[in-house]
């Protein structure tokens, strides 16, 4: 009795359990013109948990002969939608939608399309004409205007590029180089002519006056370039005055007394003993070592002075080359816009 009991309690819950399982499927719409689309869902009704497993299709997959699939898409996993399309009309049997659920097979029922053909009129053939071959756009000014009127307008900027460039070639350029040259300090110039004056051994020189303007011209160089002012034009006491404020009063006296004896070594005749000669060269060295600035640059930047000429030329020439650079620029964006349009109207 117990196992009748078990048996009959195990086949209800198997017909409980096909009783919850099923499948809907519904068509919109069921009447449609050839090569229009028609949506298929197929909606799946099981147990909470149930393993649902949807039929595949692929596109261009015919259902039956006539009816294939475009798309396929699932909206859940117990929702499956299909568009199909048909080119051939007819009224077409859709088969049922096989479902397995929890490996058990599950059918919908069975759909209808049809699918109507465009209605001809025969009696009228001469208004019907077949198929004819690709046919080339007509040629429209308006869409090439543009495109032509740009290429020109390039060519012509090549043209003006291309002549400036001669001029430029022509023009040769002006190569003004800046010359850094080693220059000897004030000090070491008086020194180098001191030394040359000991080494052709005036002091002891019969012929005073020229000794004496050598030494006293080599002061006045000196003190031209350390002081900047024009000592070589100015009288031994004019020199002494404008010293006067900046330099060490006892060495403006060996100084002072220097100018005055050669002053009148070259204008009064006066005649020096050797000794005398001798402390004047030391006095004149005294001053320079005591005045001298050192640490100075010994390099000298010589920039060359244009003639207005030569400035006009190389204006010239800026002009040239900024006027090609921006030529060329215009012309290549031109040339880009063109191309571009040219593809635009091909494709």
């Amino acid at each position: 009795m117990r196992r009748v009991l078990l048996f009959i309690i195990l086949i209800a819950c198997t017909l409980l359990g096909f009783a919850q399982s099923g499948v809907e499927v519904k068509i919109e719409p069921i009447e449609m013109m050839i090569g229009e689309q028609a949506q298929v869902t197929v909606t799946v009704q099981a147990p909470e948990g149930a393993r649902v497993e949807m039929p595949t299709f692929q596109p261009r997959q015919q259902i039956v002969a006539g009816v294939e699939v475009i798309a396929t898409q699932r909206t859940d996993d117990r929702t499956l939608l299909l568009t199909l399309t048909s080119f051939d009309g007819n009224l077409y049997y859709l088969p049922p939608f096989k479902v397995k659920v929890n490996g058990k097979t599950v059918e919908s029922k069975s759909l209808a399309l049809k699918v109507v053909e465009v209605e001809v009129d025969t009696t009228k053939l001469d208004k019907f004409f077949g198929p004819k071959d690709v046919q080339d756009n007509p040629f429209q000014w308006s869409d090439w205007k543009l495109s032509f009127w740009l290429s020109i307008l390039i060519l012509v900027l090549w043209a003006v590029a291309y002549y400036l460039y001669l001029r430029l070639r022509d023009n040769k350029p002006i190569i003004a180089r800046i010359k850094i040259v080693k220059r000897l300090l004030p000090h070491q110039k008086a020194m180098k002519e001191i030394e040359q004056i000991k080494a052709d051994k005036m002091v002891a020189s019969e012929d005073q006056k020229e000794y004496y303007t050598k030494l006293t011209d080599t002061l006045r160089k000196y003190i031209e370039e350390r002081y900047g002012f024009s000592a070589m034009e100015m009288t031994s006491s004019e020199i002494i005055a404008r010293l006067t404020s900046s330099g060490d009063q006892q060495s403006l006296d060996e100084l002072r007394r220097l100018f005055m004896t050669a002053d009148l070594v070259k204008f009064a005749k006066y005649s020096t003993m050797i000794n005398e000669n001798d402390a004047n060269l030391v006095n004149a060295i005294d001053f320079i070592n005591q005045t001298k600035q050192e640490n100075q640059p010994t390099e000298e930047v010589i920039k060359p002075q244009l003639s207005e000429e030569d400035q006009r030329s190389q204006k010239t020439r800026r002009v040239l080359k900024c006027i090609i650079w921006t030529v060329c620029t215009i012309s290549i964006l031109l040339f880009c816009l063109v191309v571009y349009s040219v593809y635009q109207l091909l494709n």
